[in-house]
C-alpha cells in the first residue's frame, strides 16, 4: 500500500480552500496535480481578505460561505500553519465543521503509507513520507515532506510535523504540538499536549504540556574558511 486515497472516497469533489497565503497556494497545487478533487475558490475571514481573487479563484469572505459554496455540495481543506501553536488552525478546523462542511485531507501519491487506519480530517500529508504499519494520525495534522513516522506511534489531533523528523516508534505526539525540522524523539515516549520542539532537537523521555526544547545553536568558527584545509 504507497499511500490512502487523497480523500475520504475516491471520486472527486468540488473543494474550496480555507486561507490565501502559502500554504493555500501549495495545497491548491498537490490537490490540482494530485487528487481528484477540482479546487473551485477560497475562503479567508473578512478582515483578512485583500482582493477578490487567488491564482485566478475567487475569494470568498468566510461569512459568506456556505451560502456561495453550499456544504451539501462542496468540500474543504483548511490550509492554514502553525500560528500559535496551530491553535489558528484548530479553530477554523472547528469552525468550518460546524457550518456542515467535510475537511478532506490530502495524502501524497509519494508518500510511502503503510498503516491500515488513513489518517482522520484535513490533514495534509506531503512527498516523501514515511508512515509506518500501526500509526495512527489524528484530525487536522501537518506531515510536511520528508518525514519517519515509526511503528505504532500515535500524531494526536492537530499537530504540524515539519521536515526530515524522525518519529521513532511508539511514540505519541500530544495535540497541538509542533516539531521542527531535523528533530528526533526516541522511541516510547509521550510528548504533552503543545510541545514545542525546535529544529535540531533530540528528545529523550516524556515531556510536560506546553514545554519548549530549544537545542543549542552552531556556534561561528574563529577562522574563515580560506584558512581551513578540506
Amino acid at each position: 500500500m504507497n499511500s490512502p486515497s487523497s480523500s475520504d472516497d475516491s471520486h472527486g469533489s468540488k473543494l474550496v480552500i480555507f486561507g490565501a497565503g502559502d500554504i493555500a497556494r501549495l495545497a491548491h497545487y498537490y490537490f490540482t496535480n494530485d487528487s481528484p478533487h477540482v479546487v473551485s475558490g477560497f475562503v479567508v475571514d473578512r478582515a483578512f481578505r485583500k482582493s477578490d481573487a487567488f491564482l485566478g479563484l475567487p475569494i470568498t469572505d468566510a461569512e459568506d460561505a456556505t451560502t456561495r459554496y453550499p456544504p451539501s455540495e462542496y468540500v474543504m481543506f483548511v490550509a492554514l500553519s502553525y500560528a500559535k501553536m496551530n491553535g489558528v488552525r484548530a479553530d477554523k478546523y472547528a469552525a468550518m465543521k460546524a457550518a456542515g462542511y467535510r475537511l478532506v485531507s490530502y495524502v501524497s501519491s509519494r508518500c510511502s503509507y503503510l498503516a491500515d487506519e488513513p489518517p482522520g480530517e484535513n490533514c495534509f500529508i506531503l512527498e516523501d513520507n514515511t508512515v509506518q504499519p500501526f500509526v495512527r494520525i489524528g484530525n487536522n495534522v501537518t506531515l510536511w515532506s520528508g518525514n519517519h513516522i515509526g511503528h505504532d506511534s500515535v500524531i494526536e489531533d492537530h499537530c504540524f510535523v515539519t521536515s526530515h523528523v524522525v518519529v521513532s516508534g511508539n511514540v505519541r505526539v500530544g495535540a497541538r504540538s509542533f516539531i521542527g525540522v531535523n528533530a528526533t524523539l526516541r522511541n516510547s515516549i509521550t510528548l504533552g499536549e503543545q510541545t514545542l520542539v525546535g529544529a535540531g532537537a533530540i528528545i529523550m523521555k516524556d515531556t510536560e504540556p506546553k514545554s519548549v526544547f530549544v537545542p543549542e545553536r552552531t556556534k561561528l568558527f574563529h577562522k574563515s574558511s580560506d584558512e581551513i584545509d578540506l
